[in-house]
């Protein structure tokens, strides 16, 4: 992610933090500060600052659990809002994936009650004032880790509890069902927290609106990843294509972007290999302001994303989401250019299967 510094990794996972967030702990710093001088502003900061190292634990408990099923997190970016792990896929499996979930809250759980056995004693009226800097620190991380844990298992995507719900409707229902089910019940959530924000909460009614487009959006790319299942890459990539070699101009690019039906031109060099691919839309917005000539490698904004022709394609599907490339870049063994997978395809493949959950790509009768 753009704007965002690596502070650290830990077993093939990088930490990295956003631009964001240390603007956040700058005005939190700021904030308190001006309530009560230096030292409330330093305490304040100390606190939000251990507060984000339990969401890191709390994110890395979901990395090794998936880790423990053969998927590999690259990175877990911080973000003012929490912590979001780059995992590529969840487990299909409903069992691996309550196991997934449940790892992350699970880990705040153990911190808290650690905390609360090192502070000895509750004071259910003090836990109601963690942002009090009056308050034992151990027992406001506390607090904060059992409300951090109770927030995520709401049963609504993106949350684990979201996750939970999935996978113990799909034991019973199967994966494509249990989508649908949990995302209506997130949406279904989410509205009845909007109605009870309209008197006068506002915090509840942006946690609404969060949760009903986090449910939404979940429930896509779910039916997306589903009408992927089973397919390789080499059953829905674009044999037929018009490459740009690394010295083409912009001129050139217009002329293919005429002469073809194609929207998305791979750019390669010399022996073939894809260096990045040129987007529709970034060469009618070089036209505003490049002269004919520009080199189009000088246009490019997405840079190539190579997958094998054999690749499952929901686990491509998941580095594709992630990135900024609008298609795929198929290679063969050696690296040179054999194909390409447009998002658009990725949306019709989708419909297709909706109406034809059988349809076998890349075969004739």
């Amino acid at each position: 992610m753009a704007w965002s510094l690596t502070i650290g990794r830990f077993g093939g996972t990088a930490v990295r933090i956003h631009l964001t967030l240390i603007l956040f702990l700058a005005w939190i710093w700021i904030s308190a500060w001006a309530k009560g001088g230096a030292a409330a502003g330093w305490t304040g900061l100390v606190f939000i600052a251990l507060v984000f190292a339990c969401v890191v634990c709390h994110e890395f408990g979901h990395i090794l659990a998936a880790r423990h099923f053969g998927i590999e997190t690259s990175e877990v970016i911080l973000l003012p809002i929490g912590g979001v792990a780059a995992m590529p896929r969840m487990p299909s499996d409903p069992v691996e994936e309550l196991v997934v979930a449940l790892a992350g809250p699970l880990v705040n759980v153990f911190i808290g009650l650690v905390l609360l056995l090192a502070v000895g004693s509750f004071d259910a009226e003090a836990a109601r004032h963690i942002e009090d800097p009056n308050i034992s620190l151990p027992l406001r991380l506390a607090v904060a880790n059992l409300f951090l844990a109770a927030f995520n298992l709401i049963p609504a995507f993106p949350m684990d509890g979201g996750r939970v719900l999935h996978a113990l409707l799909a034991i019973w229902l199967g994966a494509a069902k249990a989508t649908e089910v949990a995302a209506k019940i997130g949406q279904g959530l989410a509205i009845a927290l909007g109605f009870l924000g309209l008197y006068g909460n506002p915090m509840l009614l942006l946690i609404a609106v969060f949760i009903y487009l986090a449910a939404t959006g979940e429930a896509q790319m779910s039916a997306l990843q589903q009408s992927m299942r089973g397919l390789k890459v080499s059953d829905l990539m674009e044999r037929q294509y018009i490459a740009l070699p690394a010295d083409a101009t912009l001129a050139q690019a217009v002329d293919a972007l005429i002469a073809s039906a194609q929207h998305d031109f791979p750019v390669v060099d010399g022996h073939g290999k894809p260096m990045g691919v040129i987007a529709r839309s970034d060469i009618l917005s070089a036209l505003k302001d490049r002269e004919r000539t520009v080199a189009v490698m000088d246009v490019i904004r997405a840079p190539a994303l190579s997958v094998s022709p054999s690749a499952p394609m929901d686990e491509a599907l998941a580095r594709f989401q992630a990135s900024s490339s609008p298609s795929l870049c198929v290679v063969d063994a050696n690296g040179a250019l054999v194909g390409l997978v447009p998002r658009q395809t990725l949306a019709e493949a989708m419909l297709i299967r909706s109406a034809r959950p059988d349809w076998k790509f890349g075969h004739t009768p």
